[in-house]
C-alpha cells in the first residue's frame, strides 16, 4: 500500500480515543487505509480499521516499536488525541523529498520542550512533537526508527521520546521538513488571529480531549468548538497565573 494511517493505543481510554480520531479521518478523507496497532485487538468498535495489529508487551511509548511496522510506504502516524479536520490535500507528496515530515512543539520557551539528553542547542532548534508524524519506509528511516525505540528503551528516566527524537535529528543528516501548525494544530487560540489566506487547519491535536481522563468527572470533549472554548479559558488563566496580562511589546 502507498498511503495509510496508524494508530498506537494502548488500554481501553486511548482506544476509545483513537476510534473518534479516525472517525473523523474516515469523514474527511474517505478510501484512505487506516490501521491499528493495539494490545485490545478483539475490542468492540475496530471495523473502522482496515486492519488491527496486535501489541504483545505495551508501555506508555509502544508507538516507538510500532511505527517501524507499518505496511505502507507512506505513513502519517496520528497521536490518538487528534482531530482529522479536512482532506489531507497532497500531505504525503512531501515525502517524495524528504525521509520525515513533522512540526514544532509549543512552549519553546521552556526548558521541558528545549531539553536534550547528548546535545543543548540554540534556542531556534526546540523539540519536533512526535504526535504527528508523517514517515517514509525507507532504509535510513526505518534503522531511525528502531534506533530511536532503542535509546529511549536504554534511558528508564525517560518519559518522553521527543527528547530522543531532538538528539537524533540534530546530530544526524535524515532528511526531515518541519511542517507548519496547521498540520499539527496545538494552539487553537490562533484561529482567530490567522488571515482568511494564511492558513487551512487539517489535524488538530489537543490535550483537551485527554481532560476526561486526567480530570475525574471531566465532560468528555470531542469537538473542535469545545476544544477552543477551554483552550481560550485556559490561556486567561496562563496570564493571570503569570502576571494577569500579556506584555507590553510597545506596539
Amino acid at each position: 500500500m502507498r498511503n495509510g494511517v496508524i494508530y498506537v493505543a494502548t488500554g481501553e481510554d486511548y482506544l476509545d480515543l483513537a476510534r473518534a480520531s479516525a472517525e473523523s479521518l474516515r469523514q474527511t478523507n474517505p478510501g484512505l487505509p487506516v490501521d491499528l496497532f493495539t494490545d485490545r485487538p478483539q475490542a468492540d468498535g475496530l471495523g473502522m480499521f482496515d486492519r488491527v495489529h496486535r501489541i504483545d508487551h505495551p508501555h506508555a511509548r509502544s508507538k516507538l516499536d510500532c511505527l517501524p511496522l507499518t505496511r505502507f510506504e507512506r505513513t502519517l502516524f496520528l497521536d490518538a488525541d487528534t482531530l482529522v479536520l479536512r482532506p489531507l490535500g497532497d500531505l504525503f507528496d512531501v515525502l517524495d523529498r524528504f525521509d520525515l515530515a513533522l512540526a514544532h512543539d509549543v512552549r519553546r520557551a521552556s526548558a521541558l520542550v528545549q531539553q536534550g539528553l547528548r546535545h543543548r542547542t540554540p534556542y531556534a532548534v526546540p523539540q519536533l512533537n512526535s504526535g504527528v508524524l508523517l514517515y517514509r519506509r525507507s532504509d535510513p528511516m526505518l534503522s531511525f526508527l528502531r534506533e530511536w525505540a532503542a535509546r529511549f528503551h536504554a534511558e528508564p528516566s525517560l518519559d518522553r521520546d521527543q527528547v530522543i527524537l531532538k538528539d537524533m535529528l540534530w546530530e544526524g543528516d535524515l532528511r526531515f521538513w518541519v511542517l507548519p501548525p496547521e498540520f499539527n494544530l496545538r494552539r487553537v487560540t490562533k484561529l482567530g488571529a490567522w488571515e482568511p489566506l494564511d492558513v487551512l487547519p487539517t489535524i488538530l491535536h489537543s490535550h483537551r480531549l485527554l481532560d476526561h481522563l486526567r480530570a475525574p468527572g471531566a465532560a468528555r470533549v470531542r469537538s473542535l468548538a469545545e476544544v477552543v472554548r477551554l483552550e481560550r479559558l485556559a490561556l486567561e488563566e496562563e496570564w493571570t497565573a503569570a502576571g494577569g496580562r500579556p506584555p507590553d511589546w510597545g506596539w
